[in-house]
């Protein structure tokens, strides 16, 4: 009895050991699949700058690094350099920044900590969101038939008489140029920086308001003192996002911008971007000089995207007093 007792129970360990061996099977399936999807993102990415390598290598080969501070664009004796493009890049994207920064970080000031505007939250998130759901090209066209006639007629002009005796501000204004591109970069990053910052802004504990006012500070006070150096992080955070859209934009500057191959510096005159020179060229280039001096403005373009990426990691340890690894 007690023989066949045991016998009975003995394959009950058994079952629990498969049950086992399946629950541990499922977990390295999964383990493996999320790596997967993990090294895919790497992947991806090395493809592409492979992509814009092998095409990019007659004028890497030919230029070298003296691409980066060449000015000569010349199809017709193949000369090429990129210096007067990433200088476009820079000034734009600078020029919305400064721009959409104040603005948008006021905006999100505004939503986030106005308690007395509940009924106008919802329709200003909502603008703001339909904002940066419009297409580039529908601001270039907003740009090139309202922007650039203010600018010429009132904008540049008041700027020309007023300032003047800056370098920034001479020349002869003709609506096109950095200033008018760097406008409409703003126009299109002020809804990223916005509902970001207002996003960062929320998330600051309710508790740290309630203690700063009940020591006497007013909301002006909070806001300087505990509001806004809590949410220092995600507020740079959100200005590096905006300033990487700046970046890439093409359409809506390619418009406004001019065109010209120069570096001026005053904010009048005509200029390029990269990917400006990228969408006005590529159906034109001939040969494979050209060709790949256009795939090596786009790896240049891509080098100052990962720069810019670099440089937001860093001011996020520099803020948070974190180790790499740690983050």
């Amino acid at each position: 009895m007690g023989k066949g007792t045991a016998e009975r129970v003995a394959p009950a360990p058994l079952v629990a050991t498969s049950r086992q061996r399946r629950l541990i099977s499922g977990d390295d399936v999964f383990r493996a699949v999320a790596f997967a999807a993990a090294a895919l993102i790497l992947v991806i990415a090395a493809i592409f700058v492979v992509a814009l390598i092998v095409p990019a290598l007659p004028a890497i080969a030919r230029f070298g690094l003296g691409f980066f501070i060449g000015r000569t664009w010349d199809p017709v004796r193949t000369q090429f350099g990129a210096l007067s493009a990433i200088y476009g890049t820079a000034v734009t994207s600078v020029i919305g920044l400064l721009i959409a920064f104040p603005i948008g970080l006021a905006a999100a000031l505004f939503l986030a900590e106005e308690s007395g505007v509940r009924l106008l939250r919802g329709p200003l998130s909502f603008a703001i969101e339909l904002l940066a759901g419009i297409p580039s090209v529908v601001i270039g066209l907003f740009a090139f038939f309202i922007l650039t006639p203010l600018m010429r007629d009132d904008v540049d002009p008041f700027l020309n008489h007023t300032l003047g005796f800056l370098p920034l501000f001479q020349g002869s204004p003709s609506g096109y140029g950095y200033l008018t591109a760097g406008l409409v970069l703003a126009i299109m990053v002020l809804p990223i920086m916005t509902a970001l910052s207002r996003d960062v802004i929320r998330a600051v504990p309710r508790a740290l308001r309630e203690a700063s006012l009940a020591l006497g500070a007013t909301n002006a006070e909070t806001i300087w003192s505990v509001i806004l150096p809590y949410a220092r992080v995600g507020i740079t955070g959100a200005a590096l996002l905006s300033l990487g859209r700046a970046l890439g934009e093409t359409i809506a500057v390619t418009m406004v911008i001019g065109n010209r191959n120069e570096i001026s510096a005053s904010l009048f005159a005509s200029g390029y971007t990269l990917p400006s020179v990228i969408a006005n060229e590529f159906t034109e280039a001939v040969g494979n000089v050209y060709l790949g001096s256009l795939f090596y403005l786009g790896l240049v373009l891509v080098l100052i995207t990962i720069a810019v990426n670099v440089l937001a990691r860093l001011l996020v340890w520099r803020f948070t007093g974190s180790e790499p690894m740690a983050t």
